[in-house]
């Protein structure tokens, strides 16, 4: 008899308890409230930069046992649940405790709520009540199943209510003290601790006396616990408590804006994790702040500070006063006309298609483009000019010579393939030769992204503005020897006027730069780079509106060399002379079809013989060629071509090998094995290239 019964009994509590488990598997805590988080967007080292009230009008902002003071834990614990971390949700002898000052005292004297049990009221909050004491135990164990004893403290810091719209240690912290709760002191952590206990009455900025006793009490408390001196405490007590909230940190609002408007159609977490320095944005939108108060017209700048190496955004000012007429509009990503910014990017090309070189001699002077007619900012023409100073001077009608060789399809369409959002007049059917002088839009935050390429040796990537994402795919500019030759020119850029007679005499750095001015003088720019980062400056009104004479130079070229002085010292030196980079003294070292650039370099009409571009017939492309043996005497190959018109300049890898007559063999020694790029050039600009290895035969 008595086995049969054993049997029943162990069946049935099998069965009690599978029934448990699968109640507790169908009728899970419910997450919503502690899923419902303020979005936030914090530096690379934590530091929060912006939050957003959530869905349900709340500062919830996740807080974490390491966002928070240990000193703050351990007053927590003490006064909530001396026996948090032993207890399996439920605390029996605090809920005997709580039982016994009920009977002696006729009323509630201490709750036998644990941490815990806490949790699961502030998830599924409901009215007080012996039914809503049992849901909260079991809510509290289902809870402990699931979560580690730091995943519900957490939730805890996370939750709890501190008056008003504020819930969680992070967010009372912040509104209440304006720091984060790692920071807080002896009276603040007590104060944080009495707040959840009557949020409403014990508000510190609508009853700072109820807050102070509650404060109070919490102290004298931890005094008869040990957790503190009565020394620490008495000198807690004398300070006072916060009588008004403080704003929320607001840096970067303009980046925070877009990055939380993309994260939530992707659904992602609620913690955007940003590449910004959080020191280097506060400096540098306190520049701003500073700099903004010396337009006298409502104008308003922005700038964007890059790494580099990495393209890492380190600082992304939008505009100023935020809160102001236009402020939340984000004027580092809207496209404007860029003046005379993108003018290295012309040369680049054309450098890059072996049509011009920095010492090529060019003429300055008033030319017709078929009904354009381009003329300098000043109004008059310098004649004849290299390259270099043309660039260096923002000479216009030379910029659109240059352009009108490369093509302004091709130029634009370099830009776009490298990432550059481009925006053209409504009525342009294509880009037509004024886009050389700012006939188009484009944001700073792109034109940013292309300057950091040319500082990259013509390598171009979108701007990361979120920690550890992969790096974005690289788009050629041009190659190493153009990018070269822009760095040298631009950091020959003569400095603003008064510049140099300050702080400019003595400079930590190089720093390459160019200046735009748009049409209307609407857009004030300057970028620049130096060997580990990249700054950009846009100064205008957001509306708009012209700013007559204001120009890049005088309003955002000082804004620019101020904002480099924030920057650490460059750790990377200059790069050096890249392979097949012309370094000659003069033009007339150049080769010939190199020497003088002009829009025809040679009138049509006088040309009696139609003559072929070159062809490189020796090597040819994608051949193996063998190396002379090391025992013969003659170590050099013949050069050959078809077509062009002599003298025909060889070079290999860009290195000069020399200009020869029409029939002369052109001989060139190879330097050892490997890959080499071989290009010749005709007297009229055309050319031909193949790459070839050379190889010794065993």
């Amino acid at each position: 008899m008595r086995r049969p019964r054993f049997v029943t009994v162990a069946f049935t509590l099998l069965g009690l308890v599978c029934a448990v488990a699968a109640a507790d598997v169908a009728n899970p805590p419910d997450m919503t409230r502690a899923e419902t988080l303020s979005p936030e967007v914090v530096a690379r080292d934590g530091t929060l930069l912006r939050a957003y009230l959530t869905r349900d009008g709340y500062w919830r902002i996740r807080t974490e046992v390491r966002d928070v003071s240990p000193r703050y834990l351990a007053l927590l614990k003490a006064y909530e649940d001396r026996r948090f971390d032993a207890h399996s949700g439920v605390d029996p002898l605090a809920m005997m405790r709580a039982m016994g000052q009920l009977a002696r005292n006729g009323r509630i004297v201490s709750g036998g709520s644990t941490l815990t049990m806490q949790v699961a009221r502030l998830l599924e909050p409901r009215r007080k009540g012996i039914v809503t004491k049992l849901f909260q135990m079991m809510r509290a164990v289902q809870l402990e199943e699931r979560y580690s004893k730091d995943e519900i403290l957490s939730l805890y810091l996370s939750l709890a209510p501190f008056g008003g719209n504020l819930e969680g240690v992070r967010a009372a912290s912040l509104s209440y003290f304006g720091k984060e709760p790692s920071q807080i002191d002896l009276a603040q952590a007590a104060l944080l601790v009495a707040l959840p206990q009557s949020p409403v009455k014990q508000r510190p900025d609508r009853h700072a006396i109820a807050a102070l006793k509650g404060r109070d009490k919490v102290l004298n408390r931890m005094i008869e616990e040990g957790v503190v001196t009565a020394s620490d405490a008495h000198v807690a007590m004398t300070e006072g408590v916060p009588f008004a909230r403080q704003p929320m940190p607001l840096m970067a609002p303009h980046l925070s804006d877009r990055l939380v408007k993309h994260n939530k159609t992707s659904n992602k977490s609620s913690r955007i994790a940003t590449t910004v320095d959080a020191s280097l944005q506060g400096a540098v939108e306190r520049l701003a702040a500073q700099e903004v108060n010396y337009f006298d017209d409502g104008a308003t700048l922005a700038v964007i500070v890059v790494e580099n190496r990495t393209r890492n955004v380190l600082a992304y000012v939008g505009g100023t006063a935020y809160w102001g007429p236009a402020g939340q509009i984000d004027l580092a990503n809207r496209p404007r006309s860029p003046g005379s910014a993108l003018k290295p990017f012309i040369y680049g090309l054309a450098f890059d298609d072996l049509i011009l070189h920095p010492l090529s001699r060019m003429e300055d002077a008033p030319t017709n483009f078929g009904d354009y007619a381009p003329r300098d900012f000043d109004g008059g023409f310098q004649g004849e000019i290299t390259a270099r100073d043309a660039l260096r001077m923002s000479l216009n009608v030379p910029a659109v010579m240059v352009l009108d060789k490369v093509g302004p399809l091709a130029f634009t369409l370099t830009l776009q393939n490298a990432g550059a959002h481009l925006a053209f007049p409504a009525h342009s059917a294509s880009p037509s030769l004024p886009v050389a002088l700012g006939g188009l839009g484009i944001s700073l935050n792109d034109i940013v992204m292309l300057y950091a390429g040319i500082a990259e040796g013509g390598q171009a990537r979108a701007l990361r503005t979120i920690a550890d994402t992969p790096d974005a795919p690289k788009h050629r500019l041009f190659g190493a020897v153009a990018s070269y030759y822009l760095r040298d020119i631009l950091d020959g850029v003569t400095l603003p006027d008064g510049w140099a007679m300050g702080q400019g005499l003595v400079r930590k750095r190089t720093v390459g730069f160019k200046t735009g001015t748009s049409y209307g003088f609407r857009d004030a720019w300057s970028v620049g780079f130096s060997n580990d980062y990249t700054v950009g400056v846009w100064v205008g009104r957001a509306d708009g509106t012209p700013r007559p004479g204001h120009i890049g130079r005088d309003q955002a070229a000082p804004i620019l060399l101020k904002t480099f002085e924030l920057l650490p010292d460059d750790r990377r030196p200059a790069p050096l002379v890249p392979a097949g980079a012309i370094m000659v003294a003069n033009s007339d070292q150049l080769p010939p079809s190199l020497r003088v650039f002009t829009r025809d370099s040679e009138p049509k009409q006088q040309v009696a013989v139609v003559v072929p571009p070159p062809s490189i017939s020796f090597p040819p492309n994608g051949a193996t060629v063998p190396l002379p043996d090391a025992k013969s005497a003659d170590k050099t190959i013949v050069l050959k071509a078809d077509g062009g018109k002599g003298p025909l300049t060889w070079l290999v890898d860009g290195n000069l090998v020399g200009t020869f007559d029409r029939f002369q063999p052109a001989l060139y020694a190879p330097l050892g094995e490997g890959i080499a790029h071989v290009t010749v050039v005709d007297s009229q600009g055309r050319s031909d290239s193949s790459e070839v290895r050379f190889k010794r035969l065993k």
